[in-house]
């Protein structure tokens, strides 16, 4: 298929700028694949479609507070820096995006703080705006984490026009993660609170974890009309042992596995075997799903409603079917619901 294809109008007011009160208080359209039948309900309603032992995949990752603004050398000019990871712990040695990235060069020194607390060297150009800096600390590592805590704040996405809120640091973070790494959220499980979690573990619906941390390549916009010829920035992510159990009695029983979002379906798909069973394995996955696709673990989706031309939208579109899918967004304009990291949620079944 073509990327053109994959193109919507989406009127602006209906790109969220906060979060629900409560997280299961957004909307869910349920889309179920035979029928092709699309039906309007709550987030909370999402017990209705799932029986004893079926399990609920979620990706664990933990957004860390990765947009810090600084300070360049001699001229003072703001620099927005986007830590993207940490490439050599001892030596302090991130990936980071700049911007304006025209005026960062190597050898500039960048500023942290009202009082200079924290600064950071230029070593290399990565890309038009990657650059590799090496901050100049000598205390400890667990002082370097929360300074980076004190300096960084919640990465959200550009297109939510605010700066970000107290309230973001809980809210822009799901309530089961575990391991710190993404720089942006797996939003598909912002909608579960702790009581709708527990409510399903009572109905009988069993959870498992994998990793994988975000990265900006699952945002970074696809630039080639063949979608066969996009390559995916390259994410690290863990399936464990335990969810492999957990994923595979439920497969033998022929009960339900729900992918809860596109970053875990990814991790699942990096990870079976030829009788597609999940297996154990930790790395580095480039995988990028688009129709035709054979999905081997999950078969049902949770995920939002994404940017137009996306590898997320497009992933889904592989999943539900390309016709369904974009009948369904076409009703979500119509019905007006809230799109993209804080908007609602779709259920694929």
């Amino acid at each position: 298929m073509k990327l053109s294809q994959f193109t919507f109008d989406l009127p602006l007011n209906l790109i969220a700028q906060n979060p629900t009160k409560r997280r299961e208080d957004s909307r869910l359209m349920v889309i179920h694949r035979n029928s092709g039948v699309i039906e309007n309900r709550q987030f909370s309603d999402i017990m209705e479609y799932f029986d004893d032992k079926d399990v609920f995949v979620v990706n664990n990752t933990k957004v860390f507070p990765a947009r810090m603004y600084g300070r360049k050398e001699k001229t003072g000019a703001k620099i927005e820096v986007f830590l993207l990871r940490e490439l050599n712990k001892p030596n302090k040695l991130w990936d980071v995006i700049v911007d304006p990235a025209r005026k960062i060069r190597v050898g500039n020194k960048l500023y942290f703080g009202e009082n200079d607390e924290l600064v950071a060297e230029v070593i290399d150009n990565t890309t038009s705006r990657g650059r590799t800096i090496r901050f100049l600390w000598e205390d400890t590592d667990e002082a370097f984490k929360q300074m980076l805590e004190t300096m960084g704040e919640t990465p959200l996405p550009k297109y939510i026009k605010r700066k970000p809120e107290e309230e973001d640091k809980e809210r822009y973070q799901t309530v089961y993660a575990k391991y710190e790494g993404a720089v942006a959220a797996p939003t598909a499980g912002l909608h579960f609170s702790k009581e709708l979690i527990k409510r399903l573990e009572i109905q009988g619906i069993r959870f498992a974890e994998v990793t994988l941390h975000t990265g900006l390549g699952t945002f970074r916009p696809i630039e080639v009309e063949d979608l066969s010829k996009h390559k995916m920035d390259a994410e690290y992510y863990n399936v464990d042992e335990i969810a492999c159990g957990i994923v595979n009695k439920a497969k033998e029983a022929n009960r339900r596995v729900c992918s809860i979002g596109t970053t875990t379906m990814r991790a699942l798909e990096s990870s079976f075997t030829a009788q597609k069973m999940l297996k154990p394995s930790e790395g580095w996955t480039n995988q990028f799903i688009h129709p035709p696709h054979d999905f081997s673990i999950a078969d049902a989706l949770v995920t939002n409603f994404h940017l137009p031309k996306t590898s997320l939208m497009i992933m889904a579109c592989a999943f539900a079917g390309f016709e369904l899918m974009s009948e369904a967004y076409e009703k979500a304009i119509k019905d007006k619901y809230r799109f993209f990291s804080y908007g609602d949620a779709m259920l694929i079944i």
